[in-house]
C-alpha cells in the first residue's frame, strides 16, 4: 500500500520534510538566545541607569573599548567645552523621527584628556545637506556634566556607512578614535550622551534613555519556529496517509470496473 514512497515525488518530499525539521529548531534557537539577549541587555541598562553616577576616567581612558557590562553607565566628568573642535553627526533622528544631526562636542578635562559629549540632536537645513546646522553654543567656563557611557560606534556593529568626503566638520559615526585623530589629543574611549546640564532654549534636543522595558518577540518567534517543525512530520503523515487512501479507492474502483461483465 505505501509502495509510492520510493517513487521519485516522494522520496523529494520526505527528504525536505526531513530538512526542515532541524532547521526549524535551530531557527526556534537562535529567536530564544535572541530573547535571552534582550533580557540580559535589558537587565544591563536598568542597573546602568539605576547607578549612581561616577568620574568617567573611572570607567573608560585613552584608546578603551566599553564592554556591555558598563553600557549606559552614568559618568561625570569636570572640564570645559571644546567649541572649535565641535562636529555634527549626520542622518540621526530625534524622539519624533526628525531627521537632522548630532553634536559633539569636546570635553576638555581638568588633566587634560578630552571626553567626546554627545549634546543631542539639531534639525538640519531641508534644502541642503551641506551646509552646518546651526548649533546653540556649550556653556561657557568650568563645568560638571553628567551622561550615559556609549561604546564606540563603527559600521560593523552599527551598519552606518563610514562615508569619506563629507563635508568640514561632518562625521557618520561616533567613534572616540576617530575623534583622538583630527583633534590630535588623548581621547577616552566611548562617548557619553549628555543628561546635564540641559540646555535652557531646549536645543540640542537631549538624547531620552534607552527603552529596557520591551523584550520583542523573539520567544513568540521561537515557540512558532518549534510549532512548524512539529506540524512538518505531522503534515506528511496527513500526506501519506491521503495519498494511501486516494490509491487505494482508485484501485478499488478499477477492480469494481473490471469485475463488470462487458456491454453486447
Amino acid at each position: 500500500m505505501y509502495r509510492f514512497l520510493l517513487s521519485r515525488q516522494w522520496v523529494i518530499l520526505t527528504l525536505v520534510a526531513l530538512a526542515l525539521i532541524p532547521t526549524m529548531i535551530e531557527l526556534g534557537f537562535w529567536q530564544l538566545h535572541r530573547h535571552e539577549h534582550k533580557v540580559a541587555l535589558n537587565r544591563v541598562i536598568a542597573d546602568s541607569l539605576a547607578a549612581r553616577p561616577v568620574p568617567a576616567e573611572s570607567l573608560t581612558s585613552p584608546g578603551a573599548e566599553i564592554g556591555r557590562d558598563k553600557l549606559y553607565r552614568r559618568v561625570t566628568a569636570k572640564g570645559h567645552f571644546d567649541p572649535a573642535g565641535e562636529v555634527v553627526v549626520r542622518r540621526r533622528t530625534n524622539a519624533d523621527d526628525e531627521v537632522g544631526y548630532h553634536v559633539l562636542t569636546p570635553f576638555v578635562l581638568d588633566d587634560g584628556k578630552v571626553l567626546v559629549v554627545n549634546r543631542g540632536w539639531v534639525p538640519g537645513d531641508r534644502t541642503t545637506q551641506m551646509a552646518f546646522p546651526e548649533v546653540p553654543a556649550p556653556p561657557k567656563g568650568e563645568i560638571t556634566v553628567t551622561g550615559r557611557l556609549m561604546p564606540d560606534e563603527t559600521t560593523e556593529d552599527s551598519g552606518i556607512k563610514n562615508v569619506q568626503g563629507l563635508p568640514d566638520r561632518q562625521v557618520m559615526l561616533i567613534n572616540s578614535r576617530q575623534q583622538a585623530e583630527r583633534l590630535g589629543e588623548q581621547v577616552l574611549g566611548g562617548y557619553v550622551q549628555l543628561t546635564a546640564p540641559q540646555p535652557a532654549d531646549g536645543l540640542p534636543e537631549l538624547i531620552p534613555a534607552p527603552e529596557h522595558d520591551d523584550i520583542g518577540p523573539h520567544l513568540a518567534y521561537a515557540i512558532q519556529w518549534w510549532l512548524f517543525a512539529a506540524a512538518v512530520p505531522f503534515g506528511w503523515f496527513v500526506l501519506v496517509r491521503r495519498e494511501a487512501r486516494d490509491r487505494a479507492g482508485a484501485a478499488a474502483e478499477e477492480e469494481t470496473e473490471a469485475a463488470q461483465p462487458a456491454a453486447v
